[in-house]
């Protein structure tokens, strides 16, 4: 019997063990195997060009983000999926012999207000000494409450709350983020029994500097769901405060110093250091015995206060005004059969006929605040049966009747030119979204046939089918979304709104 289907997606900035890692995932039997697994690239582009170790296994499929962190790639991924349950996993966890099958039994019967699973994640410990200040970072996993090292959602639920934020550009408070907009739909999250094991993190000198940033991502955290999200979560109150008081210590033994107050500067650095010297030593003393280990803790200890207030200031600036928003930011649409009567190779701006509830579509993406484009294949100039020029006549009539579209893009080829623009390939919604300035993963497609679809599954953007009568049973069958029309989908897309 056939377990739960699912598939798997595994943001990636190219580690060497995430080869290991898929050939594990590849091996289960077939009742318990996924429906398929998506590696999502996010190295910078520019490195993009070097293969990631293990995609060239069968059966796992590639996208690339091109380096806009691990909420775009994750929000990538589970577009590009189909399977009822998108199971989350880090590029460097180690899943055992046994955990497709126990994934399996941890989603099996789960009743429907329950929106996901999360794995159990164990972190070996060194052996004979104790772990360093990263290392004990990683051990605190094992006792987070939601994280996506191993998280499995239903693909339904992430449809009505709109996947990941990526505004969350790092690995840190994206899935938290996502965790309490689930709580807040009424959905639960429970802990299954199965078990990823996640290798602790190399001993990296001034790692807890680089750490420092997540501090602007709790100020959007706070702007998001208020100051007391972390008893939400059940998380102990952070350190911000007492890294506020260092630092004002030092302005003020600075500033002292700089006025030529030596009495109080004398004070108030022998209040910084003291209060420096407590912090070092909280973090050494749990640490091994290692002196390299100590200088690191000593020296970043005086530099972790003033950096987490400046980092959390600039969030606090840069959030000043974020807001609860749609994590689709564009609506990208098919042309024939979807904003309009399907006339093959039209040319003729009087024989633009637009479908039902096309008009309200647009104006509804557009009162909540979305871009629009519209790509489409019009294979008839490549045939020599229309001209570029009425394209462009039939553009302007249907911006006429619908509404003004931010960006067309239009690809002219024939089907047996091999283009990277025509649909199903994903180039024209590449385009769209640069065009735009907004991440393909930020996009959703709204398209009648099978290749609008595809193209949007192939480019990381959310994919809704809108049929009509020449959409087939099987492209029907596979579209992961399908609604009445152009207007119930950008409906659907924004959570269910109508105007």
């Amino acid at each position: 019997m056939r377990g739960p289907e699912y598939a798997i997606v595994i943001p990636t900035v190219g580690r060497p063990g995430l080869a290991e890692v898929l050939r594990s995932l590849l091996a289960p039997s077939e009742e318990n195997a996924p429906r398929e697994i998506v590696v999502v690239d996010d190295r910078p582009a520019a490195v993009e060009a070097d293969p990631v170790p293990g995609t060239h296994l069968p059966g796992v499929r590639v996208l690339r983000t091109g380096g806009r962190g691990p909420a775009t790639a994750r929000q990538a991924g589970w577009h590009s999926c189909t399977a009822p349950w998108i199971v989350f996993l880090d590029d460097d966890v180690r899943p055992p012999p046994d955990w497709s099958a126990r994934l399996c039994a941890d989603l099996a019967d789960l009743p429907q207000n329950v929106a996901g699973s999360q794995g159990r994640i164990v972190v070996p410990r060194p052996v004979g000494r104790r772990p360093t200040d990263n290392e004990r970072n990683t051990i605190a996993l094992e006792g987070a409450r939601w994280i996506t090292a191993d998280l499995a959602v239903r693909r339904s639920a992430l449809e009505r709350i709109g996947g990941f934020d990526t505004r969350f550009p790092r690995a840190y408070r994206e899935d938290t983020d996502l965790v309490l907009r689930l709580e807040e739909a009424g959905l639960g999250l429970v802990r299954g029994d199965r078990v990823c094991v996640h290798p602790a993190a190399k001993g990296r000198r001034g790692a807890s500097l680089a750490a420092q940033r997540g501090n602007s991502d709790n100020a959007l955290m706070r702007r998001l769901h208020g100051p007391r999200w972390r008893e939400r979560v059940k998380e102990v109150p952070g350190a911000l405060r007492s890294h506020m008081l260092t630092t004002s210590l030092l302005v003020l033994a600075v500033t002292a110093a700089l006025t030529r107050r030596r009495s109080t500067a004398l004070a108030l650095g022998a209040a910084w250091t003291a209060r420096t010297a407590r912090l070092a030593a909280a973090r050494i003393l749990p640490g091994p015995a290692d002196p390299v280990e100590w200088a690191d803790m000593a020296f970043t200890s005086a530099l972790v206060p003033p950096l987490a207030v400046w980092h959390r200031s600039a969030g606090e600036l840069r959030h000043a005004r974020s807001k609860r928003r749609s994590t689709v930011r564009a609506i990208v649409f098919d042309r024939d059969g979807t904003l309009v009567q399907d006339v093959p190779y039209n040319g003729d701006p009087d024989l633009v006929v637009p479908r039902d509830g096309a008009a309200k579509a647009i104006e509804l993406a557009r009162s909540h605040g979305l871009s629009v484009a519209v790509v489409t294949n019009q294979s008839g100039v490549g045939r020599r049966l229309i001209t570029e020029d009425d394209v462009s006549a039939v553009h302007r009539r249907i911006d006429e009747l619908l509404g003004e579209v931010d960006v067309w893009e239009v690809c002219v080829h024939r089907e047996d030119e091999g283009c990277a623009c025509r649909k199903p390939r994903p180039g024209m919604v590449f385009s769209a979204a640069r065009r735009l300035g907004v991440s393909p993963a930020e996009c959703a497609v709204v398209g009648d046939i099978g290749a609008d679809v595809e193209a949007a599954a192939a480019a990381g953007a959310r994919g809704v089918l809108v049929p009509t009568p020449r959409t087939r049973a099987a492209e029907l069958r596979a579209a992961p979304e399908v609604e009445d029309g152009p207007f119930q989908a950008v409906a659907r897309i924004l959570g269910g709104v109508r105007p």
